[in-house]
């Protein structure tokens, strides 16, 4: 006992003296390369032979703040290995930002950019493409480096504990927003502040496990007295005490939480290397991944997440019985890991028969391990009263208050910080709203460049506009609309494709105080000009001839944005030749001075073959805008995917409104243009942008949902987690929610007149619009009486409102001045003052509003009236029906109500499949006929028309249509059974 008291002191003194026992320098035979600010390269060679022929290269990655030696600890380490199996390794060394001259400037971009560059050079000296190979965060960089290639030059990847899925696995059991919300402080509020020590980061590393940590030290000093069993890990030792940690980047390390942690970019997609959005999904090239089965920091679930991600990718894996750092240094590495990646090389060379021994396809084992139960992380608690355990086997007693202390921190730090407060601040904002409130588009995007100008504001043609960026940009245009002669106030028309050109403009006005009329390329440009008051309009090339025929000035955007830049002629003015920084400010002009009571935009839209100017003040812009961003829970993380076109009130305020409301990255597609509705350029968009939201207008979402009933594999995940809209039919809503599950539909309606606006925020209700937006105005369902077409009047003359499942005309409460012009008084009590609209609802036990149709369009049947509405929703519910429209008719001087179904490819329309799916309509309120027609027109935002069946007035006998009886059956409508009803 006495020797072993004796040895320990020995022992204990030298390590507090040297850190460590002696055990001597050790370093590999190795040339560098290449050296850069970011990085240096190296390649190692055998002793004393630098010329000897080599095979395959490996390029092995670090992680962000451990050294590089981590591959070269021993001379059992990484790098000897694959020399002695005959592989050329060569190690990327990012060193300590301390030695760089870009210390503060070093991004997550510049270190996925440094392995990209690496790879090159290793392409240039060897001719050959390298095996990529990346341990932990490394192993990510390997990921993105090869996302970012499109895996060109690239033989295949290899990480090690590279966690993909990386809100499936935080440490000390943060999980959801709650981890996301510490993670997004830590990297906004303290490392973009300061360069990280090396001191924090192994302090962080250990706290990942910090139930192993201690656990070492204790197993350490429990040995300290027997140095000959120590010494054989004491290179190890030292490595994770104090030699293997780096300082390193606070603004890289503040990106990478952001972006991995925060967004969790790795599933999402939309991770932006060098100003271009990538996504795993364009990794083509084998993949093996080493699988730690006690790893507490890349947990099993988050390393297997991979395939659901890199579907094209052939994913293998191997599950190694070890911890996160035994992956790459230790014996069981040394037996299993590093002889598996050269067996693994020389199979993907062809110089092996069959697959290395043990490794599997990762999808197959991700399935089989989410059938057993999983040991869920402890969580905070549980590190606590597992650390407790540790100490106490170590000799040392905590004391129980400390225990009961530490447990209460917990469980209140994650009570707190579990809250769902994202929304309180849009709500607040949404209750402050007055006439007389400052808010408006301009104003709002002013605010997130202010809050976040490095951050992305939207995506476009693969390329990324910060809000600085798109900040500097709009105001170049106010400078340039002024220097023409736009004042605040002036109604100026916008008829541009959806791009960033239309964006910047629409913005610019709005921030000039001017009225931008939102003008779809379909309509009159004469007429919609008339109808508008526009005094000017701004255009691209693209419809510049059509903008020629307004009789009004010209003014072109975008210009640069097209291949070809043709003479503009006379007339026409070219916006982007003005100099912004010749352009003096007139003193009346104020950024962004919009009131909320103040006109904003001018929508033209189109009602039975009419043009109609519907206009929306700041106000209604910022209820919806706001609205949107709290119904659907959007925050800073999510990538809104806008296909509904701009000059559309979907894609105004809810895709574009929603997204700026909440601080979301914008994705622009061209998949809005109707010549451009190709569902591969959907899902590749989806996958490459990291889309979460989808924007949609009617039935837009048609060909996505037949391409992904073609595609839907179990292995492949979409990012998309809500569809968001108006519109869209019940049947397809629900094939929606079923093709893109767990995603689900938030359906809006919003009233011309009034400013209604409700929401069906679960989609628990397919087909229902749901409920009144919190903030917007106040609704009221007026009893209908549709045989006499007027409100029902109750005691002392006042309408009486509707019982629930009773018809009812919508009355909404005005909120602004100017809408007092719509109004009419006395309706519930005297004085009261509320807007009539045309929309017939109907609303259930529960609250929720149902559209009946609307009054100008209800069809007033012999036998009563027959609302549109349900019967779309029961038809487009019928599995063969893929488009349907109600129409009414006249024929023998009675109305009739027609439904016209197109039916999808292969499928076939029997009178049962319509007894069944009309079942749930009153028989007499069944359509009269149905028919099946080639074709059902589209309007340019993708909503059925009926008026050009119409036209063709009451359908002829014959095949492939059915009429009602007065039970509600269905029969074929024969040339009898029309001369019986004298039609």
């Amino acid at each position: 006992m006495a020797a072993r008291l004796i040895n320990t002191a020995q022992n204990g003194l030298e390590v507090l003296r040297f850190g460590g026992f002696d055990i001597g320098h050790y370093e590999s035979d190795h040339q560098i390369v290449d050296t850069k600010p970011m990085a240096q390269l190296r390649r190692y060679f055998p002793p004393g032979q630098r010329d000897a022929p080599r095979t395959a290269p490996v390029l092995l990655v670090p992680p962000l703040g451990v050294s590089a030696d981590v591959y070269d600890i021993s001379e059992h380490g990484a790098v000897t290995q694959l020399r002695e199996a005959g592989l050329d390794p060569w190690v990327l060394d990012f060193g300590s930002p301390n030695r760089s001259e870009r210390e503060a400037e070093r991004s997550l971009s510049d270190h996925v950019l440094a392995v990209v560059q690496a790879i090159d050079l290793i392409n240039k000296h060897t001719k050959q493409a390298p095996h990529l190979a990346g341990y932990s965060q490394g192993g990510m960089f390997c990921y993105q480096a090869a996302a970012y290639r499109r895996s060109e030059g690239i033989a295949s990847v290899i990480t090690f504990g590279s966690p993909v899925d990386v809100q499936a696995g935080l440490p000390l059991g943060f999980g959801g927003d709650t981890g996301s919300d510490l993670a997004e402080f830590l990297a906004d509020q303290v490392l973009r502040r300061l360069a990280v020590p090396k001191w924090m980061v192994r302090t962080g590393f250990q706290m990942m496990d910090p139930v192993k940590s201690v656990r070492a030290r204790v197993d350490f000093l429990r040995h300290l007295h027997d140095r000959e069993l120590l010494l054989p890990r004491e290179r190890q030792r030292r490595f994770l005490m104090s030699d293997g940690w780096l300082a390193t980047s606070g603004p890289a390390l503040a990106d990478f939480i952001k972006a991995f942690v925060v967004h969790n970019r790795m599933m999402t997609g939309g991770l932006v290397i060098n100003g271009v959005p990538v996504t795993l999904a364009e990794v083509t090239c084998p993949v093996l991944a080493f699988v730690g089965s006690y790893d507490a920091i890349a947990r099993p679930p988050t390393v297997r997440a991979l395939p659901k991600v890199a579907s094209r990718a052939a994913v293998w894996e191997k599950e190694i019985p070890a911890g996160h750092f035994g992956l790459v240094v230790g014996s069981l590495s040394e037996r299993e890991v590093w002889p598996t990646v050269a067996e693994w090389i020389r199979w993907q060379a062809g110089e092996r028969a069959g697959r290395p021994e043990d490794i599997e396809k990762m999808a197959v084992v991700a399935k089989k391990a989410a059938k057993k139960p999983t040991q869920a992380s402890p969580g905070l608690l549980g590190l606590v009263q597992q650390g407790a355990g540790v100490l106490v086997e170590a000799g040392v007693r905590a004391g129980q208050d400390a225990l009961e202390l530490g447990v209460q921190v917990g469980r209140t730090a994650t009570a707190f910080a579990g809250e769902g407060t994202r929304a309180i601040p849009l709500l607040i904002r949404l209750g402050q709203l007055r006439p007389q409130t400052r808010v408006s588009l301009g104003l709002i995007m002013a605010e997130q460049a202010r809050r976040a100008p490095r951050e992305e504001c939207f995506l476009f043609a693969d390329r990324v506009h910060t809000h600085e960026a798109v900040g500097k940009r709009v105001d170049n245009v106010v400078r340039g609309l002024i220097s023409v002669g736009i004042r605040h106030g002036d109604r100026v028309g916008v008829l541009m494709r959806t791009r960033p050109s239309a964006l910047v403009t629409i913005a610019a006005l709005n921030r000039l105080g001017a009225v931008a009329v939102l003008i779809p390329p379909w309509a009159d440009l004469r007429q919609a000009v008339e109808a508008t008051g526009a005094g000017a309009v701004i255009t691209d090339i693209t419809n510049l001839e059509a903008a020629r025929a307004a009789g009004v000035t010209v003014l072109v955007l975008g210009v640069a944005e097209s291949r070809d830049t043709p003479d503009l002629g006379p007339g026409v003015v070219d916006l982007e030749k003005i100099d912004p920084d010749k352009v003096s400010l007139p003193g009346w002009y104020t950024p962004n001075p919009g009131l909320a009571k103040d006109l904003a935009f001018i929508l033209v839209t189109n009602s039975a073959g009419h043009l109609v100017a519907t206009p929306m003040t700041n106000q209604r812009w910022a209820v919806s805008a706001f609205g949107t961003a709290t119904a659907a829970s959007l925050s800073a993380s999510d990538t809104v995917y806008c296909t509904s076109p701009l000059h559309h009130s979907a894609g105004l305020v809810v895709g574009w409104g929603g997204a700026v409301a909440s601080g979301a990255r914008i994705a622009l597609s061209e998949y809005n243009d109707v010549s451009h509705n190709d569902p591969e350029r959907f899902f590749e968009e989806v996958h490459r942008y990291g889309v979460t939201v989808v924007s949609y207008t009617w039935t837009q979402l048609r060909p996505v949902l037949a391409e992904m009933e073609k595609r839907r594999s179990a292995e492949q995940r979409l990012p998309i987690r809500l569809f968001v809209g108006s519109g869209i039919p019940a049947g397809q809503w629900e094939r929606v929610q079923e093709q893109f599950a767990p995603a689900r539909v938030v359906e809006f309606f919003a009233s011309v007149q009034g400013g209604a606006v409700l929401a069906n925020v679960r989609g628990v209700k397919p087909g229902s619009k749901g409920r009144p937006l919190p903030g917007a105005a106040r609704l009221e369902l007026g009893a209908y009486d549709a045989s006499a077409d007027q409100l029902v009047l109750g005691q002392r003359g006042f309408v009486r409102r509707a019982k629930p499942g009773e018809p009812g005309v919508l009355i909404v409460k005005p909120t602004l001045e100017q809408e007092s012009f719509l109004s009419r008084r006395g309706i519930f009590e005297q004085c009261d003052e509320w807007v009539i609209t045309d929309h017939i609802f109907r609303r259930d036990d529960d609250g929720d509003f149902w559209l009946l149709d609307n009054r100008s369009a209800l069809i007033r049947a012999q036998d009563g009236p027959i609302w549109s509405q349900p019967i779309l929703d029961a038809l487009d519910r019928i599995p063969a029906v893929d488009l349907a429209v109600v129409y009414r008719t006249q024929t023998a001087g009675q109305e009739l109500a027609v439904a016209a179904v197109t039916l999808r490819p292969g499928a076939r329309l029997r009178a049962t499949d319509l007894q069944l799916g009309l079942g749930p309509v009153p028989a007499s309120e069944r359509p009269h006929l149905v028919r099946v027609v080639p074709e059902i027109p589209l309007s340019p935002t993708y909503r059925p028309i009926g008026y050009k069946l119409q036209a063709d007035g009451t359908p002829r006998p014959g095949r492939g249509v059915w009429c009602r009886d007065e039970d509600g059956e269905y029969a074929p409508f024969t040339a009898a059974k029309a001369r019986s009803l004298g039609w």
